[in-house]
Parts: structure tokens; sequence; C-alpha cells
């Protein structure tokens, strides 16, 4: 009880130290360069050993967070994908977490560009820019420590940060999600640094997340490298994501058991971040959650613009003409994946432009759908197929326009026919198919595997991998801003899109701490890395495991939506509007598992 109490009067007196310092007059820059050492007298258990399982205590966290908390098993962490992950940003402070801070200097004109920081515990290297530059676009990847900019606010350095990648809230399985932002102030008092955090999540929390870290100033202290490598060691059925099923998790009651109190205060929400609520711990009121009608998902939506992201190599990745579209540019000319949708070709052609005025030689198809096809008849025009041999007439038929190649079922559905009559022109469709698991291409000086991926999406989708650039293209199998799109009537099935999720992580490798190396480019949504990739894996694989579950237990379709399977996903990635809704994904996953 009186740990209890400590915690949530300390959440209160936060609140009560912030309103404090803005009456306070500004002063002097602080120093805050050099040094620290953690103390740990806050929040021990933690900042050390690690937490209690189903202690959600003084987190706004709301039933979608707490289902997802409830599901979370701690051998998850010794999947290979996670093994190296490092602490992010907001909760990288929390553990042994002493400290180094640095300035970056412009010499010309002696002004601070940047603070640098590193957390001797898994090496968290973070840079807090001061120069004014922009945050990122939204289709820009995310990190781990995300993307910082600060300025001074009298002798406080207050940060803002966007683009984190999904991380916790307390490291038991609290989540709080990649749509995260966080405000920071940094305090320095003598031989005393305060950081003071307040973390907004749209998803996870009903209102901010407020904690606060102290360090001393240590400058003779050693902080050590941490180095990570990742080990096999578990041997586990392949595509095994380790969770509890819903209600099955009895170690939430643990800690309650134990210290002879009700579980309510434990589950977490705003209420309990006050101390006023210790005065009957009642059961917690959490708003319920409703699905974001801002990720209705439309494929046919057009862009004002094409924005452009370099992403490695010769590799980039074109967003707004419904689908991504990756575009490879070199010395022999242009390669591109999916062409997005017709309405936006004169635009796409532009942003293709800029990067190259070499003629377009090969497209490839991930899909058959409209967002992945539909520049195709104009683009292929601007382009020419590479021919010679023994075909006769090069001068016309042979090598006019660009060649297109996708998977046979792409061209079966294209070259479709309605009352007789082909529904789309022959010129928009691929002009030549594989049929096999991968076709292998060279071009630019690069190597690329065309790989195709049964039964996923629809039967014909490809994954292509650009393997001197280290870029996958996902297609249809992975889109991080919604559920994926499971097309029954095509051949899709939910097995077949986490077998292909799968697939992706096999071609990945990850740089330092999980983070970078191999880059995805997927469907929709924001360039990504292994993690993003193993994370949507994850949530999909222990989706299909509750409602194997559910079907096991003979449940309708509707007793599963009943259910909920999805609950703890919904505010990440559902939505009740637009053409793939959280219950048309529901059904798909439920049809799907039902033929098996």
């Amino acid at each position: 009880m009186m740990m209890l109490l400590m915690r949530i009067t300390q959440r209160s007196l936060s609140f009560l130290f912030m309103a404090a310092l803005t009456s306070v007059p500004a002063f002097c820059q602080a120093d805050l360069t050099g040094e620290w050492n953690v103390k740990q007298h806050e929040d021990a258990p933690e900042r050390g050993q690690g937490p209690e399982l189903g202690d959600y205590a003084g987190i706004p966290i709301n039933d979608s967070a707490r289902l997802r908390a409830d599901s979370w098993d701690a051998s998850l962490l010794t999947l290979p994908e996670w093994q190296c992950r490092p602490h992010p940003a907001d909760y990288g402070t929390r553990g042994p977490a002493n400290l180094r801070i640095w300035k970056e200097i412009d010499t010309p004109t002696q002004v601070v560009i940047a603070f640098h920081t590193h957390v001797q515990w898994q090496a968290q290297e973070r840079t807090i820019w001061m120069d004014g530059r922009p945050h990122p676009p939204e289709y820009a990847p995310h990190t781990w420590q995300g993307f910082s900019t600060g300025k001074w606010e009298g002798g406080m350095l207050t940060v803002y940060t966007t683009h984190l990648k999904m991380g916790f809230a307390r490291r038991n399985g609290t989540p709080r999600s990649d749509e995260a932002t966080m405000v920071e102030h940094w305090i320095r008092h003598g031989d005393y640094l305060t950081l003071f955090q307040l973390i907004s999540d749209p998803v996870y929390f009903s209102e901010p997340y407020v904690r606060s870290t102290d360090w001393v100033s240590t400058p003779d202290q050693t902080i050590d490298p941490y180095p990570c490598e990742v080990g096999e060691e578990v041997e586990r059925a392949e595509g095994l994501v380790p969770h509890h099923l819903p209600g099955t998790n009895t170690f939430i009651n643990e800690m309650p058991d134990r210290l002879h109190l009700p579980l309510a205060p434990f589950r977490g929400g705003a209420a309990t971040m006050y101390p006023e609520y210790a005065l009957n711990m009642t059961t917690v009121s959490v708003p319920p959650v409703i699905q974001n009608e801002k990720r209705a998902w439309n494929p046919d939506r057009a862009s004002d613009h094409i924005d452009v992201l370099h992403v490695r190599g010769g590799v980039y990745m074109l967003t707004g003409a419904g689908a991504n579209i990756a575009v490879q540019v070199g010395n022999d000319g242009v390669f591109i994946v999916d062409t997005g949708i017709a309405k936006m070709t004169d635009k796409v052609v532009t942003a293709i432009r800029e990067l190259s005025s070499a003629p377009i030689h090969f497209i490839i198809n991930t899909s058959a759908d409209p967002d992945h096809t539909g520049g195709n008849l104009e683009l292929r025009k601007l382009g020419v197929t590479i021919a010679g041999g023994d075909v006769k007439n090069l001068e016309s038929d042979a090598t006019v326009g660009a060649q297109i190649i996708a998977h046979e079922n792409v061209l079966n559905r294209m070259s479709a026919s309605v009352n007789g009559k082909a529904v789309l022109p022959f010129d928009a469709w691929p002009t030549e198919t594989y049929h096999l698991r991968k076709r292998d291409m060279f071009f630019n000086d690069e190597a690329i595997q065309v790989i195709h991926q049964p039964a996923a999406h629809t039967d014909g989708d490809s994954i292509l991998f650009f393997r001197r650039s280290d870029v996958v293209v996902a297609g249809d199998l992975y889109m991080p801003s919604n559920y994926p799109v499971i097309d029954l009537a095509h051949g899709g099935n939910v097995q077949g899109v986490i077998e292909g999720l799968n697939r992706i992580i096999d071609l990945t490798i990850p740089a330092a701490k999980e983070e970078g190396g191999t880059m995805v480019i997927p469907a929709y949504g924001r360039l990504a890395d292994e993690a993003d990739v193993a994370e949507y894996r994850d949530m999909m694989t222990i989706i299909r495991d509750r409602v194997q579950n559910l079907i096991a237990k003979g449940m309708t379709l509707e007793q599963v939506k009943a259910a909920r399977p999805t609950l703890d996903y919904d505010p990440r990635y559902g939505t009740n509007a637009g053409a793939w809704t959280t219950d048309m994904f529901v059904e798909a996953v439920y049809k799907s598992l039902s033929k098996q």
C-alpha cells in the first residue's frame, strides 16, 4: 500500500513541480554537458530488476493498452529480432542510465548546432538539434531515439521529440505506440540534473504520462561500451510469437495477492496517477476505445503532390500516388516497382524525371490492384524494352515500351474479360510473367530478386529485394498504417500474410541496436526497417492465434467479432470507415482459418 501511495503521490507532485517552474523568471542557460550518475531512488524496482508483471498503476492507459500489456510474455525477448532492441528515448533514462552530454559546435559561428547524449545502458545515442531544423515528414522512418529539437526557455532546455518507434511505458509490456510524442524539460540545479518528461500517445494513453529522472554530476566516472550480439536462445516452432491469450495470464494477480490489495489499482488508467484515487481504489473508469476514422484506407485516394524519399543507393520511395512506388535509377536506366493510381501518373512521371532522364526499362507489379498498376499504361510508353538476339523487327514492336513483369496470376487477373471484353487495355498488362517461387534480375549494377509469396494478400503477390542497395519492397504484405488487406476472393489468406512478413524478416539484417540496416518500403505508410516489420508480424500472429482459439471453442463469426480479438491493436491499425475496415479484416482472418 505504501509503495502504491508513494508512486501516485509522486505523479501528483510532478504536476505541481512543473506548475512552479512556469512561474520562475528567466535566467541564464545552464551548462548541461559532462558526465552524470543516475539517482535510482525513484521507482527503484522499475530502474533495476524490473517492474512487477501486471503493475500498470500511475500510467494513463486505456483498455486497448491494458489488453496488450496483459497479453505480453517476457519470452518474446528471446526472439532474435527482439534481443538487441534498446530502450527508446522516453524510457532509455530509466535503467542504470549513467549519462554523458556534449555539444556540437559550428566552428565559424561558434553556435551550438546540437546536444548529444549517450546513456551507458545499451549505449543509447541521441541528438537534440538546436539549429531550428524542422521535424521529418510523416513518411520518414522512425527510430528508437526519435527526432528531437530543443530550445532554451530561460535556464531550462525544452525538447520536443517525434518519430519514435513502438516502445513501452513500463518494462512489463505496458505499451507506448509509435504515434507518441514527447516534451522534455532538462533542468540543472548545481550538481544535480533533472529530466522531466510528458509523453502523449493518442493510441494507448487517455492523457499525457508524466515522470522524472535525476542525476548527480560525476566527472570522473567511466562509461563502458555496450555491445550486443543476437543468439539462438530458445528452440521453438518456426513463426511462433510468445504471448498470453486473453484471460489466461495469471501473473497479473501475483503482486496484489502478495500485498493483500485489490487488483483494481494495479490495472492503471489516468485516475491512478492522482493521490485521491488511493482513498477508495475503486475500479478504474476508462473512456471507450473508438476506432479512428482518420485511418480509413482508400486505395484510389490521390494526393496534391508526390513526395520523394531517398532510401539507399539508387533506390527511392515515392508516396502520394496510391500505393508507394519504388524507383531505382542508375547508368542502365530506370527500374520501377508499382505505378500507383492512374490519375496521379503525370505527377509520378514528373517525380521520376527529377531523379533521372534515362528511359524506363522495367516495371514490376507486386499486385494486380489498381493502386499498384494504374500507371502501367502511360509509364510503359516512356520506356524501352531491352531486346536483341534473334528477335525480328527490333526497330518496331519488340522494343516499344518498358517491360512489365509480374507473377502470372497478376496477368490472369488484369487480362480477365467481362462479357467477352477486356476490362483493362492490353498495353497495361504485364508483358512477361514468372510462375516459380522467384525471378532473379540484374540492373544498374545490382542484383534484384522478385519473390512470389503465395496466398497472402492475393495469390499473385511479389516481394522485391534490391540486394546491393539493401532495400526490400514489401507490396501489400506490409502496410504499417492499417491492418493488411486479405483478398479472399483472389486467393488471399492470413497465414500467407504472416509467412510473407516472416520472409521479409529473413531478408532483412538490421544495423546496430535493431535499427536501420535493410530498409523496407511498404505498400502504404512510412519507410520501415526489420524492427517495424517484426512489430507488425507479432500483431498479425497474435490476432491469428486469438481467432484460431475462438474458432476452436466453436464460436461463430459474429461471436468472434463481438469478442473483439483486435481490441489492443484497433486504435493503431483499425478503422470503421473506408475500403478496408476492422470488421472486414476480422472476417477475412476468421474465414481464412475456418477453411483450414
